[in-house]
């Protein structure tokens, strides 16, 4: 029988895809924001595709801020398109 593969849907464009095709944003439990490359941080998870449109979409719609209840920092942000620029090299 075939592993079954991991599906999580992206802020963006809110389609469904692998997980490790998509970039993990995790909050602690202290409210702490980070980029999760290994995808086994503990913490809630939100994932956007590895494209610089899905990532406007999601701060544009605010998907971040309804996924976890809460504002997000810029520097959450920032991160996030330091991460796509790095992916795009």
């Amino acid at each position: 029988m075939a592993k079954k593969i991991p599906l999580r849907q992206c802020l963006g464009c809110h389609e469904a895809r692998d997980k490790r095709e998509l970039i993990r944003v995790v909050k602690d439990n202290e409210n702490h924001f980070a980029i999760d490359a290994t995808g086994k941080m503990n913490g809630r998870g939100a994932y956007i595709c590895k494209k610089k449109e899905c990532l406007e979409k999601a701060i544009r719609s605010k998907s971040l801020e309804k996924s976890f209840k809460m504002s997000i920092p810029a520097e959450v942000y920032e991160k996030l398109n330091k991460e796509l620029e790095d992916i795009g090299k």
